[in-house]
């Protein structure tokens, strides 16, 4: 990966001529992301993430943490023990700049010997994971992070809205998709391109049936107004 996304990020901290990145996925066409908007304020963020921050305790893990602007509210407005992690060096060196007092490099996924009160998977967090085949394995490394009493909060969308109608009055939706949520991103910045990544956006009822089976309660939070929701899992 050459980390353009954390690239953009991090050239938007430091002033670095930073430009909007390019994204384009199997069910939508190119289009223009603002990096700017990774650094919004609490004030700025949907109700959905306000509401995720308002629920947030104890110590806490920010995965996929991006520029860190969720860490940041909790860490700097309601003094929370906040740890944020993300795969990409650069997103990361943003977020020391902001003032992070604990960002690393990490991918959760080989996180060891560490227990959270909360684990936040904001702005569809849970897609991380690829492809709904891997979500039990993903739930169960997230519930060996938890202590007891534990909770994750995670935001996602249903994307079923996306596709055509067929002529039943049904959904059409392309066969080679084990799940109609599984997409690619295609990433561009400055003219470069990164390697193709997959990623999911997981419907409230799927997302239930996957916490139910690998032992979790799950609870639907808040709805927002354009297929998103927010949800909380707890052992």
């Amino acid at each position: 990966m050459k980390d353009l996304f954390g690239r953009a990020i991090l050239d938007f901290q430091t002033n670095n001529s930073p430009e909007d990145l390019i994204t384009e996925t199997t069910i939508s066409e190119e289009d223009e992301m603002s990096v700017a908007y990774l650094f919004r304020s609490y004030a700025e963020m949907p109700q959905l993430e306000q509401k995720a921050l308002q629920l947030a305790k104890g110590k806490i893990l920010d995965v996929g943490c991006g520029a860190g602007s969720h860490s940041l509210s909790l860490q700097n407005q309601r003094d929370l023990d906040v740890t944020s992690i993300d795969i990409s060096p650069n997103a990361i060196q943003a977020c020391t700049l902001r003032g992070l007092l604990k960002a690393k490099v990490q991918d959760v996924m080989t996180l060891e010997n560490e227990k959270y009160d909360t684990i936040l998977l904001l702005m569809n967090g849970a897609g991380m994971c690829g492809k709904l085949k891997n979500i039990p394995k993903f739930l169960l490394k997230l519930k060996s992070l938890l202590n007891p009493g534990g909770q994750i909060l995670l935001d996602s969308s249903d994307i079923i809205y996306m596709f055509d109608d067929d002529e039943d009055g049904g959904k059409w939706i392309p066969s080679q998709n084990e799940y109609y949520g599984e997409t690619v991103f295609k990433i561009s910045y400055k003219g470069e391109k990164e390697k193709p990544f997959e990623w999911m956006f997981i419907d409230y009822n799927t997302l239930q049936n996957a916490a139910l089976d690998n032992g979790f309660k799950c609870e639907l939070l808040l709805e927002g107004e354009h297929f998103d929701y927010l949800a909380k899992l707890s052992i």
